[in-house]
């Protein structure tokens, strides 16, 4: 979702770039880094205790069991307070475990471009695979295969959500031991250390490593792209494909998981995006990551899919208008500032942009004042809000549950906009008053 931007040497008034909605509680900041044995360390230092750390992440998988039992019937008992089984079968851990094999051995699909991301701490730019596209495509037509042939019934997957949540926690804990008790020591990967504790439990959960790798497999990408945002899609489809068994498909589903899929097939077309975020360079992986990408963007962010199979919420044809008119206006503030941004970062002097007005910084780069970013300071976060909000409205106003992610999302990008305003600040000076006197309004124009 996605979700949104950070790439600290970009020439335009939003200096990041991120495509992802959502991420991890952790906060690091990278002090300093150190090469002299050619291995990299990276100072970092965490206002985060490692207790509160460790209670956020357990939260993180209960919170979301109860967000899921929150949207079936009220007469249903609650999974918490049932039987060991609702929230643990072994079946489930063996779905999750396959689904992640599935996606190893899809990474090392012989298509796909290879892609140059940040720099190592060897001195050579690390290089990553870009085949989630294809990786999705085949995974798609598997599970759908196996439905149409009878080898597995989606509803079944569907009955299990809550073990499944369960089990992707189990399997983030197995991937993050591993990291944490056999360290992969690759050029490719700075040492972190972390300059305020020694806390083994802090370690743990925030990350020791940058860019650990198995393989050719960048455990950050990987679990990022395709844990992540692919698992979305696959429990999108099951949705689906368990509304078509219940002979229950609505409109307002139909409509929420084709907003979804657009906008998950717009970030793995340019996958190469996440590759500046901020989380992919910038902070360690560690359990907090792995398991926000393995329960939290699979099963959050489709909660609006799965509230309407529970409670579903029939709108009329000329009620769907005005929705993916929203849709399309915010898909369309997204992708288009995005690009003019993108492009104009890669070549200011392209005579595409001879028009559009700047203010030189102190810098000696330029702050793009006019077009997308003359209107407001972060169309491509107006975008991503609109979208979202448009994705929830299928699902009525009797609930709040189906809007938690966009809400959470907004709040994220509200303040994501902030930290990059103070980083502006501080590195344009009175080149960036001079244009946010000029463009007053953050995210949405004569209103915030």
């Amino acid at each position: 979702m996605g979700l949104n931007e950070y790439a600290q040497t970009v020439t335009m008034t939003s200096p990041n770039q991120e495509h992802q909605p959502h991420r991890n509680g952790s906060d690091t900041r990278k002090l300093k880094d150190e090469g002299d044995d050619g291995k990299g360390v990276v100072q970092v230092h965490s206002k985060w205790n490692p207790m509160f750390l460790s209670l956020v992440c357990v939260l993180l998988g209960v919170s979301l069991i109860m967000l899921l039992d929150g949207c079936r019937s009220s007469s249903d008992s609650w999974v918490l307070l049932g039987s060991a089984g609702s929230i643990w079968d072994w079946t489930s851990v063996s779905v999750v475990l396959l689904f992640t094999v599935l996606q190893a051995a899809l990474y090392h699909l012989p298509v796909g471009q290879v892609s140059e991301g940040k720099m190592g701490c060897n001195g050579k730019r690390l290089k990553y695979k870009l085949n989630g596209l294809y990786a999705f495509l085949l995974s798609v037509a598997l599970f759908s295969a196996l439905w149409f042939c009878g080898v597995l019934r989606a509803g079944a997957m569907t009955d299990r959500i809550c073990s499944l949540v369960s089990a992707g926690m189990a399997v983030s804990l197995l991937l993050s031991l591993v990291l944490y008790l056999c360290p992969i020591h690759t050029h490719a990967s700075a040492q972190v250390h972390y300059d305020n504790t020694a806390d083994p439990l802090l370690r743990f959960v925030l990350g020791q490593k940058m860019d650990p790798r198995l393989g050719i497999i960048d455990v950050k990408h990987f679990v990022m792209v395709r844990i992540g945002f692919i698992g979305w899609a696959m429990m999108d489809l099951n949705y689906l494909l368990t509304a078509i068994e219940m002979n229950s498909l609505s409109l307002s589903l139909a409509l929420v998981i084709v907003f979804h899929l657009i906008y998950i097939l717009d970030f793995l077309i340019d996958e190469g995006s996440v590759l500046t975020t901020k989380e992919f360079t910038d902070e360690p992986i560690g359990f907090i990551m792995i398991l926000g990408e393995f329960i939290w963007i699979p099963f959050f962010s489709s909660l609006p899919v799965y509230f309407l199979l529970q409670r579903p919420n029939h709108i009329h044809f000329l009620s769907a208008v005005p929705i993916c008119l929203l849709f399309g206006i915010g898909f369309l503030i997204y992708y288009l500032s995005n690009e003019q941004k993108d492009g104009f970062c890669r070549n200011p002097n392209d005579p595409a942009y001879a028009c559009l007005q700047t203010i030189r910084s102190p810098t000696g780069r330029r702050l793009l004042v006019s077009g997308w970013f003359g209107w407001v300071r972060h169309p491509n976060y107006l975008g991503d809000i609109l979208m979202m909000f448009a994705w929830c409205l299928p699902c009525g106003f009797t609930s709040v549950l189906p809007y938690l992610p966009a809400l959470q999302c907004f709040n994220l990008l509200r303040n994501r906009a902030s930290e990059i305003e103070d980083s502006c600040l501080k590195k344009h000076g009175d080149a960036w008053r001079e244009y946010c006197r000029r463009v007053p309004y953050k995210l949405v124009p004569r209103v915030y």
